[in-house]
């Protein structure tokens, strides 16, 4: 399953972000610390590093995440020039307080009244970049909702004399090339409803859940996973919660809907979708497969071009 979405509102904010990193001076990038790289917008880094500007990666919804997969998410992107990791959560007042000295640490030439450092937030929807404006402001200043793409117009703010804050709408960019990375997306409750099959999703977060969080599933719902795949997975939740359809047969719809609520929630557990590692094999595969596909699609034309030749010929 291949998920695209990329409502029409967000090419105007793409090109307003462009025309705007000119004239700041770091990126404050939210991600979803489940899924760093799947949540990373590729747009943005194009832009960055476009302008030369640093950015600070803040590794979002940790009290969500796996810990240790956290821990490898920071040492990875630590190691990257011009990057800085954050891990941090919106919940606590301090993670929030300690991020504008940690910004104004990677661009020490500015947070003076005369030249204010300015910073554009910058996020995919439903990573907590409106909850994370709201929090630095200590007001409401950026609508919150639980559906993505909330925010439609950008602003900007003065979180203090020498700090600016330009808040952009949460972003996405026009094709995933990777599809683990939608199936990630939309477990994650960053793409629209619209764009989807609740159940193919749910199917996919089993297959992760099974590989890496077996006692997990477990613990919650009752059933043994030995056996299992993604599909038997939602199926277990069905019968556990006694969710039948007309013919007795399992509500896998409903299903579906508990799993994916109960990962977004954290009633499962801290829950990681991608490693650094895990995703070096992704990717791997990925192009292993893309390799594959060109190959195929060069001989095809070949062969369509040589029997084209040959029918010239015979004429």
């Amino acid at each position: 399953m291949s998920i695209q979405w990329f409502p029409g509102h967000m090419n105007s904010a793409r090109k307003q972000a462009e025309e705007q990193m000119e004239f700041i001076d770091l990126v404050v990038e939210v991600l979803d610390a489940r899924l760093p790289e799947a949540s990373c917008n590729p747009l943005v880094d194009r832009m960055r590093q476009f302008r030369q500007r640093p950015v600070l990666k803040v590794l979002n919804k940790i009290d969500l995440a796996d810990p240790n997969a956290t821990a490898a998410w920071k040492a990875y992107y630590d190691a990257l020039p011009g990057v800085t990791a954050y891990p941090m959560t919106t919940k606590k007042p301090l993670d929030v307080a300690r991020l504008p000295a940690l910004a104004l640490s990677l661009a020490p030439h500015r947070g003076v009244p005369t030249k204010p450092l300015r910073i554009m937030i910058m996020g995919i929807p439903n990573v907590g970049k409106s909850t994370l404006m709201n929090a630095l402001l200590k007001k409401r200043v950026a609508k919150v909702g639980d559906e993505p793409a909330v925010t439609k117009v950008q602003q900007k703010l003065y979180l203090d004399k020498h700090t600016v804050l330009v808040d952009t709408p949460g972003l996405m960019w026009p094709k995933i090339d990777m599809p683990s990375d939608g199936l990630m997306l939309a477990a994650s409750h960053a793409i629209g409803t619209n764009a989807l099959i609740e159940e193919e999703v749910a199917f996919f977060l089993g297959d992760v859940l099974l590989e890496r969080y077996p006692q997990l599933l477990t613990a919650r719902y009752g059933f043994k996973t030995e056996g299992l795949d993604g599909i038997g997975v939602v199926e277990q939740v069905a019968a556990r919660r006694g969710f039948r359809a007309r013919g007795g047969e399992f509500d896998v719809e409903k299903a579906a809907h508990v799993l994916l609520h109960d990962y977004r929630s954290g009633a499962i557990g801290r829950i990681s979708l991608e490693t650094p590692d895990s995703r070096a094999r992704r990717l791997a595969v990925h192009a292993a497969e893309k390799a594959e596909k060109e190959r195929l699609a060069a001989e095809k034309a070949a062969a369509k071009a040589e029997e084209a030749a040959r029918g010239k010929r015979g004429t």
